[in-house]
């Protein structure tokens, strides 16, 4: 009997081992687990975030919306660095691993180009009865991106209305419209917009009031494609009231 006990009691103390030694591997494996799933949920601790951090200065002062552009590049190319933008200084930081840096630094040069500037050449031909009669010339230094808009002419006052006034009685309400020669000129690339308004006052008079002009204009507004050095017609028109016909050209040449 005690020999049985004894033997019966060394089984159970072995099987209290096991158990023991099976939970204990249980919940080692448990507390790795969890470590490597919470190493897993964030790779990018302190050392990875902010070991390096560099300063890029932009070649031209950018307006809003293209500073906003860059830093959405920038963020989108780069989405694991932290990216400032400090427009007093006209310059980018950032923050991240060194690879972040140096991708940083690639898209930057892409993106942060010095924009070309052209010279647009604008040709006006005037003939009469298909006999040439005149030529005007006008140019226009255009940057890649931005609008130039070029007037010639004068300022016509035109009354819109009448205002009171309690100590002198009523006062003329004026506007002043542009005639004349009006060029507007944008590039993308190749691609030129551009929109040219040539207006004038008309001999006749209106039947609503003498004292308001009427006004002759002609509007020629497109898209088209401008290879350097290559002279484009942009149009021909004939001159409201007379025997006239313009023909409109425009040619580019490359600043910088």
């Amino acid at each position: 009997m005690i020999e049985n006990g004894g033997a019966t009691g060394r089984r159970a103390y072995c099987v209290r081992m096991l158990a023991g030694l099976s939970l204990g591997l249980m919940m080692c494996a448990a507390g790795v687990s969890a470590q490597t799933k919470d190493t897993e949920q964030k790779p990018a601790d302190a050392k990875y975030e902010y070991g390096n951090y560099q300063t890029f200065y932009l070649t031209d002062p950018p307006e809003a919306r293209v500073a906003n552009d860059i830093q959405t590049d920038l963020r989108n190319m780069v989405p694991k660095a932290r990216i400032y933008y400090e427009a007093s200084r006209n310059a980018i930081s950032v923050r991240g691993s060194a690879d972040d840096i140096q991708l940083a630094q690639k898209v930057l040069a892409e993106i942060d180009a010095p924009r070309k500037t052209c010279r647009l050449t604008y040709t006006i031909t005037d003939t009469d009865n298909g006999k040439r009669v005149g030529t005007k010339s006008f140019a226009l230094i255009v940057t890649h991106g931005e609008k130039t808009v070029l007037k010639q002419g004068i300022k016509v006052p035109i009354v819109t209305g009448m205002a009171d006034k309690e100590s002198s009685g009523q006062e003329s309400q004026v506007q002043y419209e542009d005639v004349g020669l009006e060029i507007e000129a944008s590039l993308d690339g190749v691609k030129l917009s551009t929109r040219v308004v040539q207006s004038s006052l008309a001999d006749e008079k209106p039947g609503v009031s003498a004292k308001d002009p009427v006004f002759r204009q002609t509007v020629l507004d497109l898209v088209a494609t401008l290879e350097p050095g290559k002279p484009l017609v942009l149009g021909s028109i004939d001159v409201a009231g007379s025997t006239r016909h313009e023909e409109i050209a425009v040619v580019s040449e490359v600043v910088q």
